[in-house]
């Protein structure tokens, strides 16, 4: 094993060995008005520190059309962290599967998995927002065109010939002109109990979101592992930060997550939650089971329950719109010296 800081974090779980992957999730997303280019720099940086502590991946969102929030796009930034993040995974963490021509999707994810060196992860949902569906004229049946655009990239990544006829997409035996240098992971995102058991039925592996309360994700667990899913991956998102101690960590992230999941309030995020969950709530009603923000000692006593439950990959997000990206660059230098290889530590004894 690596003994980088922040590498694969060893558990020792019923004299079984797990290896836990850390990753990175990019924040694409700066305020209208904001200089993008200085934006894309500061991602950019946050890969250099990620790299440096022994990280092993990178990952970024999806979305379109944001009033709040501007979105830099995940393929072209991905493709051009990549020259940064020598040696790490990088990953979609979404894309918005539904909303584009399978075909398109196969080629373009495949160019990445050759940019990156054979190592992209695919992570794929099928959104929430409304305004992008119908930005692109989507209507109903978006499970379906998620569904069978999914199987339809599986299919096209074999170099097999592809046939298919559907309202969006015909194809009569067909060959895919680029192909992966591997068969990326397929990770699905869901928030609902039904989304969670098409996760199941679909992917490789749940990608477990970062809005959910541990309670409703152990419950989750049980539907999902019921389902025939859990005998792979099972990533994990959470909103992690760290700062020298308890008082400075929560003056520096609280504004920024706070104003985060007032606009997942706004686009309708939490209406797709189970167990009534709400994002229209005060900070620390929020943060409750959510957020890890605080010294080393309470970010690694934060992760510990989530590690038990059986989590093999952590994409962490320690940086959101506004944040001064030296305060990000900190929390990730702590979490990479302190948290991750208390979390060995413990793991280890």
């Amino acid at each position: 094993m690596r003994t980088l800081p922040g590498a694969l974090v060893r558990l020792v779980r019923h004299s079984d060995v797990m290896s836990v992957s850390v990753g990175l999730y990019l924040t694409n997303q700066y305020h209208p008005g904001d200089d993008p280019v200085e934006a894309m720099a500061g991602q950019l940086a946050m890969v250099h520190a990620a790299r440096e502590g022994g990280w092993d991946a990178i990952f970024a969102g999806h979305h379109y059309l944001g009033d709040e929030l501007a979105h830099l796009q995940p393929l072209p930034m991905l493709a051009r962290a990549a020259a940064e993040a020598e040696g790490m995974r990088i990953g979609t963490g979404i894309w918005l599967l539904a909303l584009h021509n399978p075909v398109d999707v196969a080629e373009q994810m495949a160019t990445l998995d050759v940019i990156a060196g054979g190592r992209l992860t695919f992570g794929v949902g099928l959104g929430y927002r409304d305004v992008e569906y119908a930005a692109f004229g989507i209507g109903k049946r978006r499970i379906r065109r998620f569904e069978e655009n999914l199987e339809l990239i599986r299919r096209l990544w074999t170099g097999a010939e592809v046939s298919a006829d559907l309202p969006w997409c015909r194809l009569e035996g067909v060959r895919l002109s680029t192909l992966p240098v591997q068969r990326p992971p397929m990770w699905m995102a869901a928030n609902s109990d039904s989304a969670v058991e098409r996760a199941a039925r679909i992917a490789d592996a749940w990608m477990i979101n970062p809005h959910a309360t541990l309670g409703t994700i152990t419950r989750q667990l049980e539907l999902y592992r019921a389902a025939g899913g859990g005998t792979g991956s099972l990533p994990l998102m959470r909103e992690v930060f760290c700062g020298p101690d308890r008082e400075t960590a929560l003056r520096r992230a609280e504004p920024f997550l706070a104003a985060k999941y007032q606009t997942y309030a706004s686009w309708g995020q939490d209406k797709v939650m189970p167990d009534a969950d709400a994002f229209d709530a005060a900070y620390a009603t929020l943060a409750d089971q959510r957020f890890i923000v605080g010294s080393p000692t309470d970010c690694a006593a934060a992760l510990r329950p989530w590690l038990q439950l059986g989590v093999t990959d952590l994409v962490l997000r320690t940086h959101w719109a506004g944040m001064p990206v030296e305060h990000a660059l900190e929390s990730i230098r702590l979490l990479s010296a302190e948290v991750l290889p208390a979390l060995q530590t413990a793991g280890d004894g």
